[in-house]
């Protein structure tokens, strides 16, 4: 296995295997090698938030109804999550992470990115560090992870998920040419479904196919987007590993236990989550620019509709319910709901003493309303 060259930066993407259904087994030797389902339970309209490796090879998937996941495996055992025990082992590894470099940019509970070109050890080699670090979450954990080695922030993402689980996969200056061309488009870290879906249907099947497009109608075709394709087809990006995440969003939402077809109980239940959100903005001194209605429909499809302020305003639950209310009336009712949540984005932290903000909005069309 080679090496990452001295003279390039040394990027690991570490990402642990099925985090929360591991915990569970791990503290549950009875579930050892058992399809294990972390989420909501079979006979509510909860969704799996992690399934272990035994219940992936049932066609299970995070984010998939629980009532789904059942009628694929009905032998799963269905776990309630525990976030604060999940936490408590997110900060073991962190600590591990911390041990080697300071430059830690936690992605998620389970992953993160580390920048170990100049580290606290002194170690030339990322991947004799990636393998300790792997080591050493084994050892204090008993849990697995997988690790990604290369040279910047896509190429190692990507190469965490070559292997898993409990894998190790490097990829060097020299080998990124040749392994981006053969790498099939929905590996590609920052390409969604939809993205994938259009470039399915442009003949883009790999990393060789989207090379072969200019950055002029890549960004035709994807706006701003095409800029960041057009890098990575090259094995381009020069993102930093950023050791303090900004968030770009606080929400709230809830999966109704029956489908519903009124606006009004949509927007009762919009005053609940405004009454657990707005205590959370006004903790953490936000402001913000933008509020969003989600609603999912049914058969699953989600719907948003946001208002814009012209400048960033402190938001109270009065603000709130008038934006929820003009916004519910933009939704269509021809199908019945079973989602409904509430958020604010473009958001400003720690700012000045909260004011009633003023009604000077604008939509996301930029008309005055």
């Amino acid at each position: 296995m080679q090496e990452v060259e001295a003279s390039i930066r040394k990027i690991i993407h570490i990402d642990m295997d099925a985090f929360y259904a591991s915990v569970e087994q791990r503290d549950n030797p009875g579930l050892k090698n058992k399809p294990v389902i972390v989420g909501g339970k079979p006979n509510s309209r909860g969704v799996v938030s992690t399934c272990s490796y035994e219940a992936r090879k049932y066609g299970i998937h995070s984010a998939m109804p629980s009532a789904q996941a059942y009628k694929l495996c009905p032998t799963a055992v269905f776990i309630p999550p525990e976030f604060e025990k999940y936490k408590y082992v997110s900060r073991q590894i962190n600590e591990i992470f911390r041990g080697f470099t300071d430059l830690v940019e936690p992605l998620s509970l389970d992953e993160a990115f580390l920048d170990v070109t100049d580290n606290k050890l002194n170690i030339p080699s990322a991947t004799v560090i990636a393998k300790s670090i792997r080591s050493m979450i084994f050892n204090e954990t008993a849990l697995t992870a997988s690790a990604g080695v290369s040279f910047n922030k896509f190429l190692a993402k990507v190469a965490s998920d070559i292997n898993k689980p409990d894998g190790l996969t490097v990829i060097t200056p020299k080998e990124s040419e040749e392994f981006i061309n053969k790498l099939p488009i929905q590996r590609f870290f920052g390409i969604g479904k939809v993205t994938f879906k259009k470039m399915k249907q442009l003949g883009i099947r790999n990393g060789y196919d989207l090379k072969m497009f200019s950055i002029k109608k890549l960004t035709e075709l994807f706006g701003k987007n095409g800029i960041f394709y057009y890098n990575i087809s090259r094995g381009r990006d020069e993102r930093p590993v950023c050791v303090e995440r900004r968030r770009k969003s606080y929400g709230r939402e809830v999966t109704f236990p029956h489908d519903i077809n009124s606006r009004s109980v949509v927007l009762k239940v919009i005053s609940k989550l405004c009454d657990e959100l707005v205590p959370l903005l006004q903790r953490n001194k936000v402001s913000a620019r933008t509020v969003t209605l989600k609603i999912k429909y049914s058969d699953f499809k989600i719907v948003t509709r946001s208002t814009s302020f012209i400048s960033y305003r402190k938001i109270n639950k009065a603000l709130l319910m008038v934006i929820a209310a003009k916004l519910i009336k933009e939704v269509k009712l021809e199908k019945s709901i079973r989602l409904a949540g509430i958020s604010v984005s473009n958001i400003e932290d720690n700012c000045s003493e909260y004011f009633q903000p003023e009604l000077e909005l604008y939509d996301s069309q930029k008309q005055v309303l």
